[in-house]
């Protein structure tokens, strides 16, 4: 007779192995699609005719969907039921990927990447609430979330990877094609595989989750919109956005405050540490989102890096953060979370202090290793106690809802945040470009000229264009600076969280 806690079904016996597969392949291919699409950001750009401002929507479409209704997703699972969700969210995931690498102009690849994070936001919840259906609880289930803590947090330096090979080797339509296969191979191993969890009463705040998300993008449209030079701040679409973004935020406290069931329980923002140190999470991954945006176009424009070589470049950034989260972990419990919160901020200042002195000159090993890796040494020192903050204190039950409003604070920080920066990054080029235009009329060759005149910029790879963007890059980590200072802030004077606070272990979802 099989225990309570031994579910039945298709995922037993050696299938269990192939149960845990198929859903690590499901995170993995959701968390690695920011970074393999950021490598190939370059390709998409002269391919699509993107201006670089344009170009943060192809990570911000996806990014506000996935962490907007992020909480909505997990939600449909318990409700519907998990399984039936997932293998949704999957082949929602896998069609949006097929039309992103068959899009033939910038609108065609914004809707189908926001529509990946629609998928993203479905299959990813379920992915690891199917841990808790599948697997015995105990060393069965343990072995489980450590796997599936182990894919989550190597996704972004395999995304670097994959996205630099299929770049350098087919071209950059591979990073969305690759998805397809996968998504249909877990589609249909799924019900074969996977059992279906029981289903729960109750209701969708779909109100809370449209409300939420729809602000958050109606902000970063406005800070966008500002960065056009035909627009700027006094533009009445900017206005109107920001505006639009304020009230719709406004309706989301509301809606949350009168629902039975909020998508969102305010009271877990009652707690001052986990608000500051989901404060921090905001800030931080703005930086994040920036570095990986700005330091790939610097890369691969400037140093002139293969898409392949811009991939591996990256990788010390990801072994910064796995090594200085495994620090953290270690010595949190006895030092307590402050002191590595505190100086974690510190090295991410730095690190973020050293690129904003990137130039034309700056070498590989001095503008980019260097302080990527600071930074990354900063952030892995942050994320521990910021996911066991997230989490202590919290009832069982809610355990979900806290850690999936880490995730989608990390998510719509790093977007908005990058909003922001690219709003003084084109303003700065703007500025940097009619500096370099005496010059470039003076000395440019004909051909150049007529890139210039048809293109109304200047030629890529140019010592005109380079100027332009390191001059840029460097303004817009200024207000990565002022971001990190702000975390930096939030750990001396907000959190109070002692040595003993803090659980031990975080949940398995909330991987570095």
């Amino acid at each position: 007779m099989l225990s309570k806690s031994a579910p039945p079904g298709p995922g037993r016996g050696r299938g269990k192995g192939v149960t845990l597969a198929v859903i690590a392949a499901t995170q993995l291919m959701v968390v690695l699609d920011a970074t393999i699409v950021n490598i190939a950001l370059p390709h998409i750009q002269d391919a699509l005719k993107f201006s670089t401002t344009d170009l943060s929507w192809v990570i911000n479409a996806y990014t506000l969907t996935f962490g907007g209704l992020l909480l909505l997703g997990g939600r449909a699972g318990d409700i519907l039921g998990r399984r039936r969700v997932f293998i949704t969210g999957v082949l929602l995931f896998g069609l949006a990927s097929l039309l992103g690498g068959f899009a033939a102009n910038s609108g065609m690849l914004l809707a189908a990447r926001a529509l990946q994070g629609i998928g993203g936001a479905i299959c990813s919840p379920t992915a690891f609430a199917l841990i808790a259906t599948n697997f015995r609880e105990g060393p069965e289930r343990n072995r489980a979330f450590g796997v599936f803590s182990a894919v989550a947090g190597s996704g972004a330096a395999i995304g670097l990877l994959a996205g630099g090979v299929l770049t350098e080797y087919l071209n950059w339509r591979w990073v969305f094609f690759v998805n397809v296969p996968i998504a249909a191979l877990i589609a249909w191993a799924a019900p074969r595989y996977i059992n279906e969890s029981e289903r729960h009463a109750g209701t969708f705040d779909l109100p809370g989750a449209l409300a939420s998300t729809l602000g958050v993008v109606s902000l970063v449209y406005g800070f966008i919109h500002a960065a056009d030079p035909k627009a700027g701040w006094g533009d009445g679409v900017t206005i109107g956005s920001f505006a639009a973004g304020v009230l719709l935020l406004a309706a989301f406290v509301v809606i949350e405050q009168r629902t039975a069931q909020p998508i969102t329980p305010l009271r877990l923002l009652r707690d001052r540490n986990r608000t500051g140190g989901l404060l921090m999470m905001l800030c931080l991954a703005a930086a994040m989102f920036g570095i990986f945006f700005y330091v790939t176009l610097f890369v691969q424009r400037v140093l002139g890096y293969s898409a392949l070589k811009a991939g591996v470049a990256f990788l010390p950034i990801s072994a910064a953060i796995i090594v200085a989260a495994q620090i953290a972990s270690a010595f949190q419990a006895r030092i307590g979370p402050k002191p590595f919160m505190a100086g974690g901020a510190v090295l991410v200042t730095i690190g973020l202090g050293w690129l904003t002195q990137t130039s034309v000159d700056s070498s590989y090993a001095l503008g980019v290793l260097g302080p990527t890796v600071t930074f990354g040494l900063g952030m892995g020192l942050i994320f521990v106690p910021v996911m066991l903050m997230a989490v202590a204190g919290v009832p069982a039950h809610e355990t979900g809802a806290a850690s999936g409003l880490l995730n989608s604070v990390q998510q719509i920080g790093g977007s908005v945040g990058l909003s922001i920066l690219t709003t003084v990054f084109a303003r700065a080029a703007t500025s940097e470009g009619a500096h370099q235009q005496p010059d470039f009329l003076s000395h440019a060759s004909p051909a150049e000229l007529q890139y210039a005149q048809q293109h109304q910029s200047f030629p890529p790879g140019s010592r005109w264009a380079d100027e332009v963007l390191t001059h840029a890059v460097s303004h817009a980590f200024v207000v990565g600076v002022a971001f990190a200072a702000v975390a930096l802030l939030t750990a001396l004077f907000v959190v109070r969280a002692k040595p003993g606070d803090l659980p031990s272990e975080a949940p398995a979802g909330l991987a570095v």
